[in-house]
């Protein structure tokens, strides 16, 4: 019985699913020779992240299929319904990597409040020449602590963005079109807690009274968060996206930084991923990742456990 990890798996589910008697493979197959790997090694578990995408063609060609599994929580890079509709199992791991997004989240808002993301491109070239001068540019940084964060998308990785944020003293805005309140339980080392209710704001709200902004909703057909919704927004409100590519107008959000609409941005995905536009990656006020919002060592082995615990049920 073999499994195609063809994104990669972590060692803790190499080890769960081989001692389950499955071989793994973990040779990253290049999308048209997928067909014919799948087929000529009789692959019946297809594990991919984001990379690889599995569409209706590449589950009718591959009739070994029984399982596709998705290391992570969007499935837009899989045609779930079809696959479903032929019997194949369709699985992923929605909880495994939230904390970890969350975390990463917060990275780009304390790197924008503090200009991070400026002074560590300038720092090695000028700092040695220009120390005074960097050190009175980025000298007038803010906190997050008593700032409103939004959040836009209220799932798993959005709760998770608002644990943290109240953690640190900020007041939390959320919307989400599929949900009217929810409950958040904040716990703390010692194993106590403390649960915060959340009656959900309509978008607009959300952005006009937020002084930060993070996107938490899968892939749309179009921009969340175009010319329009940023106008909406605070002068000087910064924007993070850690969820998907396409999420944000990037053209409008260049215009918006250039012309100070807009103080910072955090982007961990990106519109044309992977070759992100030059625009985005040269402009001096956003803060860039490269879709590392899950790739904490702690997260894959989650992930990696989930999904061999899975597919271990399913086949057995």
């Amino acid at each position: 019985m073999k499994v195609l990890a063809n994104d990669g798996i972590s060692q803790t589910g190499i080890d769960a699913l081989e001692q389950a008697g499955f071989e793994v493979i973990t040779t990253k197959v290049a999308q048209e020779q997928l067909e014919n790997f799948i087929n000529t090694n009789q692959v019946i578990v297809l594990l991919v992240r984001s990379a690889t995408k599995v569409r209706k063609e590449l589950i009718d060609a591959c009739p070994t299929i029984k399982i596709i599994g998705r290391g992570g929580v969007g499935m837009d890079n899989i045609d779930v319904d079809y696959a479903r509709s032929k019997g194949i199992h369709v699985i992923n791991t929605p909880a495994a990597s939230s904390a970890s997004v969350a975390e990463l989240v917060f990275g780009h808002l304390y790197g924008g409040v503090r200009f991070l993301y400026d002074a560590n491109r300038n720092m090695p070239l000028e700092g040695e020449t220009r120390f005074k001068e960097l050190k009175k540019s980025y000298g007038a940084g803010s906190e997050l602590r008593g700032k409103t964060l939004g959040i836009i998308g209220f799932g798993r990785i959005g709760q998770e963005v608002a644990k943290i944020a109240l953690g640190v003293g900020m007041k939390v805005l959320a919307s989400d079109k599929y949900m009217d309140t929810a409950t958040v339980k904040v716990p703390f080392y010692n194993g106590e807690s403390i649960s915060f209710d959340f009656k959900m704001q309509p978008m607009v709200t959300v952005l006009k009274e937020s002084d930060f902004i993070s996107l938490h909703v899968p892939a749309q057909q179009g921009y969340i968060i175009g010319k329009n919704e940023i106008a909406l927004m605070k002068d000087g409100a910064g924007i993070i996206n850690a969820a998907r590519g396409g999420l944000i107008d990037e053209v409008a959000l260049v215009d918006a930084l250039d012309n100070n609409k807009l103080s910072f941005a955090g982007l961990d995905t990106f519109e044309n991923e992977p070759t992100p536009a030059i625009k985005v990656l040269m402009n001096h006020k956003i803060s860039l990742s490269p879709h590392i919002g899950a790739a904490t060592i702690e997260a894959q082995n989650r992930i990696g456990t989930e999904l061999a615990t899975q597919i271990i049920s399913i086949i057995k």
